[in-house]
């Protein structure tokens, strides 16, 4: 890639790219410009991200792009085409594509009826032509030696248009490339919400997709799903599986404004995981993770005292506090919360933290409440079962967002993210003084765990400085 632009005064001329550690993968994912159209106004925000994307150094092996390149969405052909042209000669004119591949997805600006999905095979000819029968250029697959990108087609008309996706196909081709070290599968909805922003088809793929599509993600191993499509930056993991959601290439409007922003994701991929950074347009790193997590591994752990106790000063490497949480449901028929543990900081200010179940199915809850005299946030996993034990994990990873509050049976369990509506997460909390377990602030007789055996334990090196 080749740019004659110098970087605005002040900034420096070149930003360092994520490697692989060893043999690997660096390539860069962006999505959603809506642009196409000269002089208008997602023309200049697409040029701002542009503008750091040419600044990485080393440049990317590829570049995948997630979806709406151009505004589209509408009849006129030579109207789209115009768009399309604008798009690939002069706003990404800067890519050298004989060295940089770039590869697409189908989207809901571009991909919106049979003559759309047509130009867009047409405008993308390079893209390969080995997916399903009645899908060509538009769900496809590429190998890149160890590396496998399924690329599907959320938007399909065969199948009825926006939030339809064929997995049949998709299910094939995972099992073709078994041997592939790294898989990633590429479209442009979500599969689970985000940001709170849902709708069956519009939002997301539609439900009867749903967990068949993440099924076999799951059983294939694969790394993550990338999409765009909510104009946010998004992470969460489902079964051990990365939702990412990028879509910050530039179209002017934010899902919430004042909290997401434009930016585009490096990537690495070499055989300890995956890693990215995603910058904004000032070409400031303003989140990263390394998947997986080092609070992915087993460890040793030690016990809370029943009772209040000062709450561990010391997270993780990564930032990330775990909890584990073990016990005996209750059989009753319950409606009030149950602690399992709450965390605060003395004074008048609401808590800030408590994990517990909730109404008579017991499920799991966490709820934030990092900003005084703002209504606290919840998020909801798995219900108990009555009179069974469980023995699960819990852990708040302020570098995932939203998507930080997750959850997974002890030991072998996959992670995963704990439904919520909130654009924020762990990230706003600040670490309380004193935590209470089996009962909540106010003593014995607030909302008191109903079970039997609760133990809350820590791992050893974030308990060193707690006392009982």
């Amino acid at each position: 890639m080749t740019s004659d632009d110098e970087p605005p005064s002040g900034e420096p001329a070149t930003i360092s790219a994520l490697l692989p550690r060893g043999p690997g993968h660096r390539f860069l994912v962006y999505g959603d410009s809506c642009s196409g159209v000269p002089g208008a106004p997602h023309e200049a925000t697409f040029a701002a991200v542009n503008s750091v994307a040419q600044r990485l150094d080393p440049e990317p092996d590829f570049i995948a792009f997630l979806g709406d390149e151009v505004i589209g969405l509408t009849a006129d052909p030579v109207e789209l085409r115009a768009q399309w042209r604008h798009w690939l000669d002069v706003e990404t004119g800067w890519i050298d594509r004989t060295k940089t591949p770039v590869f697409h997805t189908t989207s809901n600006h571009t991909t919106y009826d049979a003559m759309s999905e047509q130009i867009f095979a047409e405008m993308l000819a390079h893209l390969p032509d080995n997916g399903p029968a009645d899908q060509e250029r538009l769900a496809y697959y590429v190998r890149r030696g160890d590396l496998l990108m399924i690329f599907v087609h959320t938007s399909a008309m065969a199948l009825g248009g926006e939030g339809h996706v064929e997995t049949r196909w998709l299910a094939d081709t995972l099992a073709d490339h078994a041997d592939a070290r790294h898989k990633l599968v590429l479209g442009h909805h979500p599969v689970s919400p985000v940001n709170g922003f849902s709708g069956d088809y519009q939002r997301e793929i539609g439900p009867e997709y749903t967990e068949p599509f993440w099924d076999l993600l799951v059983e294939h191993r694969v790394t993550a799903y990338l999409c765009s499509h909510i104009l946010a930056f998004d992470v969460q993991a489902h079964r051990g599986v990365l939702q990412i959601t990028t879509a910050g290439a530039g179209t002017a409007h934010r899902m919430p404004e004042g909290v997401e922003y434009l930016h585009l994701v490096q990537m690495a991929l070499d055989q300890t995981g995956l890693r990215y950074q995603v910058l904004d347009t000032a070409g400031q790193t303003r989140e990263r993770l390394e998947w997986p997590a080092s609070f992915c591994a087993d460890t040793p752990w030690t016990a809370l005292s029943s009772g209040q106790g000062r709450v561990p000063a010391k997270p993780a490497s990564d930032g990330a506090l775990t909890w584990r949480f073990q016990g005996r449901a209750t059989g009753q028929p319950v409606g009030p919360a149950q602690t399992l543990l709450e965390a605060w900081t003395p004074g008048p200010v609401q808590t800030p933290l408590w994990i517990g179940f909730s109404g008579p199915s017991q499920k799991l809850t966490v709820s934030l409440a990092p900003e005084p005299g703002r209504s606290p946030h919840a998020w909801f996993g798995p219900a108990m079962q009555p009179s069974v034990s469980f023995d699960l994990q819990l852990a708040l990873h302020p570098a995932m967002g939203p998507g930080g509050v997750l959850w997974r049976e002890h030991p072998d369990g996959a992670w995963s993210t704990l439904a919520g509506a909130s654009a924020w997460g762990p990230e706003r909390l600040v670490l309380p003084e004193i935590s209470s377990v089996g009962q909540g602030r106010l003593g014995p007789s607030d909302r008191p765990f109903r079970g039997e055996g609760l133990l809350v334990s820590l791992p050893i090196e974030a308990a060193e400085t707690t006392t009982g």
